[in-house]
This record gives structure tokens, sequence and C-alpha cells, in this order.
């Protein structure tokens, strides 16, 4: 399974708008955005790396004008982290993945006052950003670019959804990466705080991964910030599974 995964975050990079392939790796890269967890990159599972590969990684992230980081399955590739820490990247952290099955999903009722759908607007689409970058402390607006890229997933087969109460109020969301072999990574799951502690995070959670089986996905995967959305998610059927590592360049 650890391969599927790796295997799927390599096509969705490949997907960005203007990605490179650098020997074992590909970066994904966004030109209307320097955000590192935007423009990252990852190794092919099983690949053999060396210490010219990444040599020639960084200096692709150079040429690019973006700091290198990378996320990876950590057992697709054992010995590619000591390669990085010795070219000077850092460990950023260490997270388990965690997978759902059709068999093992939950699907919580939906909060009084709410229904969830998915944005079919651009209005509604930066509604659902905007939600989602509240929920994660940034206070950033929504730009044209960020709701394109939004627009884009949805486009080739990804999923979004959206709470909004009865006063048509967006109280957060999240959505999926278009299916790669069956697989989709559900992410971007934030509620507002003043709707917190309704079961709005899991009842939009079940519904983005509803909506991925119920398109022939086999397998949705996802990360857990922390100790309260790990139980929002093995609340709906989320199982810890493998790890994951991020590194970064300071």
């Amino acid at each position: 399974m650890d391969a599927r995964i790796q295997q799927s975050v390599v096509v969705n990079l490949s997907r960005r708008p203007a990605p490179v392939e650098v020997g074992p790796f590909v970066l994904g890269l966004d030109p209307t955005t320097t955000s590192p967890y935007v423009n990252y990159a990852t190794p092919r599972p099983g690949a053999a790396v060396t210490a010219a590969d990444v040599t020639a990684l960084v200096a692709a992230f150079g040429a690019a004008d973006r700091k290198p980081r990378l996320e990876y399955v950590t057992s697709c590739v054992p010995d590619l982290e000591a390669l990085l820490t010795t070219a000077g990247f850092v460990v950023e952290a260490r997270h388990t993945y965690l997978l759902c099955v059709p068999e093992t999903l939950a699907s919580p009722p939906v909060p009084d006052h709410f229904h969830l759908c998915a944005p079919g607007a651009d209005s509604q689409r930066a509604a659902l950003i905007g939600a989602q970058n509240e929920a994660f402390g940034d206070d950033s607006v929504p730009s044209e670019a960020d709701v394109a890229r939004l627009r884009r997933q949805q486009d080739a087969g990804g999923v979004a959804v959206m709470a909004v109460g009865d006063d048509g109020t967006c109280a957060g969301g999240g959505g999926a990466a278009a299916p790669v072999g069956a697989v989709s990574e559900v992410a971007g799951i934030a509620v507002r705080r003043p709707y917190r502690r309704r079961g709005l995070a899991s009842a939009i959670t079940a519904e983005v991964t509803r909506r991925l089986f119920g398109a022939d996905t086999e397998v949705a995967w996802l990360e857990a910030g922390g100790e309260d959305s790990w139980r929002v998610y093995e609340h709906v059927g989320y199982r810890p599974a493998g790890q994951r590592l991020y590194l970064t360049m300071t």
C-alpha cells in the first residue's frame, strides 16, 4: 500500500502547472504561488537516489526560485533521508497517514442547520477557501489563482465539499485530489472556530470520502494534524497505515 500512496503523490505533482522531472524526483511547480506546501518534490517509489540526484534537485528548486522541500512515504525510499540531511535538509515533520476503504467508511449525520454541497461557482469556491484559511490561522484573502486551482482540481475529477449554514455562511469544508490508480488523498478538512464541536468535521470528512468512493476510488488516505483530528478521522473509518516524512532546506 505504501507504494500506491507514494505513486499517487508522484502523479499529483506531475499534474501541477509546471512540473519538472529531476532524475528520480518529480518537482511539482505552480507559478501562481511560492508556497512550499504547493511547490515541493517527491521521489518515485523504489527509486535509487544518489547524492548527485539530490544536488540536481536543489539546483532545480533554485532555478525555479522556490524553497527546497520534499514529502514522501518513508518506506518507498528508505535511504533518502540520510542523503537529504547530509545535503542540508532538516526534518520538518513525521506523520502517520491513515487509510479508509468503502467497507470501513461510517457516515455520521450532518449537524442541524447545515448542509454539505460541492462549490459550483467561483464565489462559492472563494468562500470555501476563505473558511479553510481562517480555520488554519491564515488571514489571507483567497486570490483568483487560489480559486482557479480549486476549479482545476474539480474539473480534473477531484472533490470539494463545503458546509453551509442556514444563513448562507460557509462554516468549513474539505476536498480530495483526483484519484490516481483508484487512490486519492483527502486534505484541507477545516471548520471555522465558531462552528466547531458540532460534528461538522466528521460529516465533511465522510462526505468527501463518500463522493470519492462513488467515483470508483478504492482507497482514500489523509494525515491527522493532531489528536482531535485523529479522533475525527478514526470516527469515520480511517485507520493508521504508514509513515510519511517532510523535509525542507533552511
